[in-house]
């Protein structure tokens, strides 16, 4: 996902921050950029699995 140049073009933009989730691992380099913050999306899959299990909604989830 971020490849090639892509951290030195972060580190030198005007963001003050990339957000991405951990469904794809991220390399040494994104790791160590204080611009690049990863969230766990587990829960939230976790969740969608449990309602979909019980027949449930999961549309709620994203109001």
């Amino acid at each position: 996902m971020l490849s090639g140049r892509a951290i030195e073009n972060i580190e030198n933009s005007v963001l003050d921050e990339l957000v991405v989730t951990n469904t794809i691992p991220l390399s040494a380099a994104a790791q160590a950029c204080g611009r690049i913050r990863q969230l766990d999306i587990a829960p939230v899959v976790a969740e969608a699995v449990r309602r979909i299990s019980n027949e449930e909604s999961i549309s709620a989830m994203f109001r």
